[in-house]
C-alpha cells in the first residue's frame, strides 16, 4: 500500500520519480458525466457549489469511474465572490454574470475580505473528501482550486465573460489605482480560498488563470504576475505543491513559473518540448488536446504517447488535457485514456 505522501501525482509535482505518469482532468468533476448531470437536475451552479454533499458525491463521481491519480475540488471560480456578498449569477449558456461590475475605488472598498468561518461548507466538503479519498487507491490526493486575481477580476470588471477584455484593460492602464487596490482584494480572496481548502487537507492546489494569455509578457509583469505570486506565495508557506495553469499562454509560461508554481500547467497549443525549456527547474502539466478524446482510440492514445515522452525531459510531469473536458465528451473514452497514461512504460 502507498501512502497519500508516496502517491504518484504528489511525487511527480515535487520532480521525483514516479511508478507511471500520474493523471487527472481538468473538468473531470462533472461536464461529461451522465450521474453528475443526474445529480444535478433542477439545481443552480452556485447552489450546488455550496452543498457539502453534493461537493463531496460530485468531486469523487471520476475518481470512482476512471481511477485518476488526484481528484479536483468541485467549485466554481466566482464562488468565493459570491460568499463575500458580490450579487452574481451563473447564468446557463453565458456564464458569470456581475449586478453592478468594478469602476472605482469605492466600488473595490465595498467588497469585503474573505474569511474561513463565511465558507464552512468548503471545509465540510475538503474533509469530508479527504476521508473518502483516503480509502481509494492508497490514497488519492485532492487537489484545491481557485481562479486567479486576473481572470476574476476580469469578471469583475466586464460584468461577465469576454473575448477581447477591453473594460478591464480600460482599467488596468487608464486607471492603475483601482486596478492594483481590485487585484490586492482578490488575491486576498483567492488565497484565503485556498488556505481553507489545504487547512481542511487538501494536499495541493491549482490557481487558474483563464485569461491570462489576453496579456503581453510586459503587461503581466507589470500588472498581473504580482498579485499571483502573492496568492502562490501564501499558500506555499503551508507546504503544498501549486499548480498555475493559464490559457493560451505561450508567451508567458516563464513568468507564471517565476510567479511561484511548483507544476506550469500548459495548454495544447504549445508542444510540451517547448514549453519544459521555459518554465525552467519546475515540473509540467498536461497537454493533449482536448478534442483528441473524439478521435479514434489509437489516434488518441499515439498523440498521448506523444505527450509522455515529451514529458520525461521535464522535473516531473502530470498528465492532463490542455485545458477542461468538453461537455459532450465520451466518458468511456476518457476511461481509456487514462488506463493507457497509466500503464504506459517509463523504463
Amino acid at each position: 500500500m502507498t501512502t497519500l505522501h508516496d502517491s504518484a501525482f504528489l511525487k511527480a509535482a515535487r520532480g521525483e520519480s514516479v511508478p507511471h505518469t500520474p493523471v487527472w482532468f481538468m473538468r473531470q468533476a462533472g461536464r461529461s458525466l451522465p450521474e453528475y448531470l443526474k445529480l444535478r437536475e433542477g439545481i443552480a451552479m452556485l447552489d450546488s457549489c455550496a452543498d457539502p454533499e453534493l461537493i463531496v458525491e460530485i468531486t469523487l463521481q471520476p475518481v470512482r469511474r476512471y481511477g485518476v491519480d488526484a481528484a479536483i475540488f468541485f467549485s466554481d471560480i466566482v464562488l468565493p465572490l459570491k460568499a463575500v456578498g458580490v450579487d452574481l449569477d451563473i447564468v446557463p449558456g453565458v456564464g458569470p454574470v456581475v449586478a453592478n461590475p468594478v469602476r472605482t475605488l469605492a466600488d473595490v472598498e465595498a467588497i469585503p475580505d474573505l474569511t474561513a468561518d463565511q465558507i464552512p461548507y468548503i471545509t465540510a466538503a475538503v474533509q469530508g473528501l479527504v476521508g473518502e479519498l483516503a480509502g481509494i487507491n492508497g490514497g488519492t490526493p485532492l487537489i484545491g482550486f481557485a481562479g486567479a486575481p486576473f481572470t476574476v477580476a476580469s469578471y469583475l470588471v466586464e460584468g461577465g465573460p469576454s473575448k477581447e477584455h477591453a473594460k478591464t484593460k480600460a482599467l488596468m492602464f487608464g486607471a492603475p489605482d483601482v486596478w492594483d487596490a481590485l487585484m490586492r482584494k482578490i488575491s486576498g480572496i483567492s488565497a484565503a480560498f485556498l488556505e481553507t481548502q489545504v487547512a481542511a487537507g487538501a494536499s495541493a492546489v491549482q490557481l487558474f488563470d483563464s485569461w491570462a494569455g489576453a496579456l503581453t509578457p510586459g503587461d503581466y509583469v507589470r500588472h498581473v504576475q504580482p498579485h499571483s505570486a502573492r496568492v502562490l506565495e501564501q499558500v506555499g508557506k503551508l507546504g503544498v505543491p501549486r499548480i498555475h495553469f493559464g490559457v493560451g499562454t505561450t508567451n508567458l509560461l516563464d513568468l507564471m513559473g517565476e510567479a511561484g508554481a511548483d507544476v506550469v500547467g500548459v495548454d495544447w497549443r504549445t508542444p510540451l518540448g517547448r514549453a519544459i525549456p521555459m518554465v525552467g527547474d519546475r515540473a509540467v502539466q498536461g497537454n493533449l488536446d482536448p478534442t483528441l478524446v473524439f478521435a479514434p482510440t489509437d489516434v488518441m492514445t499515439a498523440r498521448a504517447a506523444e505527450v509522455i515522452e515529451a514529458g520525461r525531459a521535464a522535473r516531473g510531469h502530470i498528465f492532463n488535457l490542455g485545458h477542461g473536458v468538453i461537455p459532450s465528451t465520451n466518458p468511456d473514452q476518457l476511461a481509456r485514456l487514462t488506463e493507457f497514461v497509466q500503464s504506459y512504460p517509463l523504463g
